[in-house]
């Protein structure tokens, strides 16, 4: 099974994009068992609405708003490897 990331910005945005491509780096230290998506808020509003993300940049795993704000590297390697711990049991 794969974890889907979502990271929700907006174009332009250069804190944006300094953050989430050293978050897309840890991710890929997860190789074939991460998924990473880049969304367009502006362009996926309606979705990202639903999952309730109001400012970005913000990440969703597997469909939920998990950070409202990016995290840190460290705090997204925990999670990440705190979910494959538990599908893994």
């Amino acid at each position: 099974m794969s974890i889907r990331i979502e990271v929700f910005s907006t174009s332009g945005c250069s804190h944006c994009e300094r953050s989430r491509d050293s978050l897309k780096a840890i991710a890929q230290a997860f190789a074939q068992r991460v998924t990473w998506r880049d969304v367009n808020l502006l362009d996926e509003l309606d979705y990202a609405v639903r999952l309730g993300v109001l400012t970005p940049p913000s990440m969703a795993i597997d469909g939920e708003l998990v950070f409202p704000k990016l995290p840190s590297a460290a705090q997204l390697h925990d999670e990440l490897a705190r979910r494959l711990e538990r599908e893994r049991m």
